[in-house]
């Protein structure tokens, strides 16, 4: 099948994610149930609505997909999710053009539909300020506090590395070295770049350590007391002491965990930060990328050189970098109609 090779290249040769993977799949499933709409039965693979690579082919022509993009538009959908989809398309196609069964990429003459320019919202850094400051609260409960302080350093860790999402998720111990002060990233692509740490972040990463461990024991305690309440009372107590002392020996290696001691997870992260900014009384949009475009812009406004921002961010052009620059740069407008003597005069 055309499609489950197109994924094996993506996976192996582009060292893509399986999320991105997913992505690319089903932006080339979709375009090919919009062709071949008799064979949708909800679902997910063209082996599994039994599509054949024949068929594949055919479906991938200039007018034919032409069609696709006026469909798109008629929906109502976003232009730049049309041109999203596009793109994924134009891989598969660029990807069956070096396999030899297609002889030109037909996305290629296919015009894309005007986006309309968006700056990336952002927090100031006076904003956040004050949540950032502030103590964290906790209580006598570990798993409490646990959570109270993992919470608050997945905010400080975005704002003041840039993260994407994803690469906070799939951190594990061995990425975060206190002694360096660095963070080593796996980013897009399974590219691998180092992001200093502040020292202020390295206290509450240390902080973080801790009382993980701590939230770690006590949850092998818990569970260790829970199969021994099913053994024989005479042996339940020494055997319940004699775990609880020893160290966790497979202790997870992830470095954000969640509530029940498992790896953290891209929508777990979603739900941190919209529920600490909203706690935060902050106005805009609370994602995570939002707290990258803040960090991105606040290394702007304090002087930074565009590519350094590129190398830390991960950006792989400096193209998608110069987008903080229009940040910058209305915020120069704003000093500028409030300062200047005349900006307000007709």
């Amino acid at each position: 099948m055309l499609l489950e090779d197109f994924k094996d290249y993506l996976r192996i040769k582009r060292r893509y994610s399986e999320r991105t993977v997913a992505l690319y799949e089903g932006a080339a499933v979709e375009y090919l149930l919009f062709v071949y709409p008799e064979k949708s039965d909800n679902k997910r693979t063209a082996a599994e609505f039994l599509i054949l690579d024949k068929e594949v082919l055919e479906a991938l022509n200039y007018q034919l997909i032409r069609g696709y993009v006026a469909h798109c538009l008629e929906k109502n959908l976003n232009p730049r999710t049309v041109n999203l989809k596009l793109s994924a398309l134009s891989t598969f196609c660029s990807y069956l053009v070096k396999q030899q069964h297609l002889t030109s990429n037909p996305v290629k003459d296919i015009l894309r539909p005007k986006e309309k320019k968006r700056l990336p919202s952002f927090f100031t850094e006076d904003s956040l300020k004050a949540y950032l400051d502030s103590p964290v609260i906790t209580d006598n409960s570990i798993s409490n506090t646990y959570k109270a302080i993992r919470n608050r350093l997945i905010i400080t860790l975005l704002f003041d590395t840039g993260l994407r999402r994803a690469e906070a998720a799939s951190l594990t111990l061995s990425n975060i070295d206190l002694s360096r002060k660095t963070i080593t990233i796996i980013g897009k692509g399974n590219k691998q770049r180092s992001v200093p740490l502040i020292d202020s972040l390295c206290e509450k990463i240390g902080d973080y350590l801790t009382i993980r461990t701590q939230f770690l024991d006590e949850l092998d305690c818990q569970r260790n007391q829970n199969a021994n309440n099913k053994r024989n009372k005479s042996l339940q107590k020494a055997t319940q002491d004699f775990k609880c002392s020893q160290k966790n020996a497979s202790q997870p290696s992830s470095f954000f965990l969640t509530d029940s001691g498992k790896p953290i997870y891209l929508e777990f992260i979603n739900r941190v930060v919209k529920s600490e900014l909203e706690g935060a009384h902050l106005a805009g949009k609370k994602t995570p990328h939002t707290l990258r475009h803040s960090f991105a812009t606040a290394l702007l406004n304090d002087g930074a050189d565009l590519n350094s921002i590129k190398e830390v961010l991960g950006h792989s052009s400096l193209a998608a970098t110069e987008v903080y620059t229009h940040n910058s740069f209305e915020k120069l407008k704003e000093i500028y109609k409030t300062a200047h003597p005349r900006a307000n005069k007709k």
